[in-house]
């Protein structure tokens, strides 16, 4: 499904016009190169997590503080991400206009296996069409007088998305089917968006360091799946990975970076991160 914002328009347009482009938060990487994205030349988005930093593990600096309460705009995933800026929002993000893309976003949601909503809706290049369009509805309202620029910006990322998507379905397509087993269970959008076999994962929650008994489970679903590759991520210990990978014909494939934490800010951090994923992937599984 492809997603317009030209059906809002009309009436965003009626709102009443402020003197300034919207002061805009994000909450971390991927979310704000999306927002940069939209805003274009008129402005740039302040992002609350800084390059390299964990958003399960948030921690808001009075730097930071300041910076939500003076915000018009906060865009973010979710609370199942970033629970401690939830608590953020209601006591300091009082006066700004709060859109969490996971549940206001538009597009799909899955859920984890053991029950919860999957915050990890980034990774599908279908939610980020329906968020682009949310997003440059958002500013719209707040900001009509130039509604017609967030219009287009959108748009024109819109269409680059899709080219993305195609690119990577391309790439990925000789990998279909293939197992492998990653660090903790996130890439489950991106799986379900180009047909990827996740067979385990080593972490089963975004928190929740794994047990022996999680251990061995994974080391013989491992050996029963007929697993290929086993992949890190990128700001996490792999010592966990390590030991389930000791003695095991499994090859290691290179750290999967599912939030942008080691690439560059800005507008082409999307595009960058789901490309990084791709080769990741199938640098491992294509066997040479």
């Amino acid at each position: 499904m492809r997603y317009t914002i030209s059906f809002v328009l009309a009436s965003l347009l009626a709102s009443p016009a402020l003197a300034e482009v919207p002061r805009v938060v994000t909450d971390f990487g991927p979310v704000d190169s999306l927002v940069a994205q939209v805003m274009g030349d008129l402005g740039a988005p302040q992002a609350l997590l800084a390059a390299g930093g964990d958003p399960h593990d948030f921690q808001l600096r009075p730097s930071q503080a300041q910076a939500l309460a003076k915000a018009d705009l906060v865009f973010w995933v979710g609370p199942e991400l970033m629970p401690s800026l939830d608590r953020a929002l209601a006591s300091l993000g009082a006066g700004a206009r709060v859109v969490s893309l996971l549940h206001q976003g538009g597009g799909v949601t899955r859920n984890f296996a053991e029950g919860g909503i999957d915050p990890h809706a980034w990774l599908s290049p279908a939610n980020a069409e329906a968020w682009l369009a949310t997003i440059a509805a958002a500013l719209a309202q707040q900001d009509p007088q130039n509604a017609a620029v967030y219009a287009a910006n959108a748009a024109a990322a819109q269409m680059a998305v899709q080219a993305l998507d195609a690119e990577l379905a391309a790439q990925l397509a000789p990998v279909r089917g293939k197992p492998f087993v990653v660090f903790h269970d996130a890439l489950g959008y991106f799986a379900d968006q180009y047909g990827l076999t996740v067979a385990g994962a080593i972490e089963l929650g975004d928190a929740s360091a794994p047990g022996a008994e999680q251990l061995s489970e994974i080391s013989a679903l491992m050996k029963d799946a007929g697993v290929i590759c086993a992949f890190p991520e990128a700001g996490r210990d792999p010592k966990y990975l390590e030991i389930v990978l000791e003695g095991s014909a499994v090859r290691l494939g290179p750290p999967q970076d599912i939030e942008g934490m080691t690439l560059q800010p800005g507008p082409g951090l999307y595009a960058e991160m789901l490309r990084s994923i791709s080769r990741g992937l199938t640098d491992c599984l294509i066997e040479n």
